[in-house]
């Protein structure tokens, strides 16, 4: 069982720089995050604060963050330093479908991320609630802008690598936005690579290998396994699992009375284990679940077609 004490959250009406604290409306594994009024504009943001769960402590008297053992200082360090590089990667970004930055200082001995607050709930407890079965009419509202999304992420040489359900919310009438930037990856980047961030049934087998490559088609698996478990209600396998023995039905054998042939094909098409053989870009995909293009008929061992499925 884990000693890990909980977070403590800053207080409803905390001062920073020129927000003040309203209450606490999220957490993840390196970060809270809270609802703020900005005292200048009196906006609504949503503010993120670094502040790791595993190694974190806030002092009671002061506030500042800092690390339970000095051994993680250098861990505490490095996951600013990128926690800033997400603060950067999203300047860059002009997009509809994804969160905007307006801000990014230092204070308590860590570091905030200013964003728009959009009201709205959390695709992946939607989808609990709702225990899959979502329609097409929403798989098509959702789904194609946050293609479209990840296209402009791409077009930066930037992939997101940790796209899931729980990272996409969804604004009034279905207008997603993509969220949580902080496993972004540089292609460009050279020298060590850094430790992936792994959610079992939405990360494509490349994620789990330091040795292995990633690229477009990496983000393109987990919009694939995103868009499954909207179907389904819950994740689908690991990538590992189905590496070593695939027994994922494929959607379009599951699910052709529900859903169009032709969307469930491009899902199918993303969530291909092997990478060379899913849609090498965001753009791609997006044009086969609009169905302007068809699906690549997957030569199967024997020379047989793996996606020539029989309607049910």
């Amino acid at each position: 069982m884990s000693t890990t004490p909980p977070r403590e959250a800053l207080r409803p009406g905390t001062h920073l720089d020129c927000y003040r604290i309203i209450k606490l409306i999220g957490s993840g594994g390196f970060s809270l995050i809270y609802l703020a009024e900005d005292e200048d504009s009196h906006d609504e943001v949503a503010i993120k604060e670094y502040f790791p769960k595993r190694f974190g402590h806030r002092s009671e008297r002061t506030g500042h963050v800092s690390v339970n053992a000095p051994e993680k200082h250098t861990s505490f360090e490095r996951g600013r330093r990128l926690f800033y590089q997400e603060a950067n990667i999203l300047a860059q970004l002009d997009h509809p479908n994804i969160v905007r930055v307006r801000n990014c200082f230092l204070a308590n001995n860590t570091a905030y991320l200013v964003m728009d607050y959009e009201p709205g709930k959390n695709l992946g407890r939607y989808i609990k609630k709702r225990n899959g079965n979502l329609s097409t009419n929403f798989l098509m509202t959702v789904f194609p802008p946050l293609l479209d999304a990840l296209d402009a992420i791409h077009a930066t040489n930037n992939l997101h690598l940790d796209i899931k359900p729980s990272n996409i919310h969804l604004r009034p009438g279905g207008n997603p936005l993509l969220l949580d930037f902080g496993a972004v990856y540089h292609l460009d980047d050279v020298g060590e690579k850094k430790a992936q961030v792994i959610t079992p049934g939405f990360s494509p087998i490349e994620q789990y290998y330091t040795s292995a490559k990633v690229g477009p088609c990496s983000d393109v698996y987990a919009i694939g396994a995103s868009m499954r478990a909207c179907i389904e209600g819950r994740p689908p396998p690991s990538a590992v699992e189905r590496h070593a023995k695939d027994e994922l039905v494929p959607a379009v054998e599951l699910f052709t009375k529900l859903y169009p042939r032709h969307l469930l094909e491009a899902v199918d098409w993303a969530m291909r284990v092997e990478a060379n053989e899913r849609p090498q870009t965001a753009l791609e995909l997006r044009k086969a679940l609009l169905g302007e293009i068809a699906v690549p008929k997957l030569e199967a061992k024997g020379g047989a077609s793996s996606n020539e499925q029989a309607a049910p």
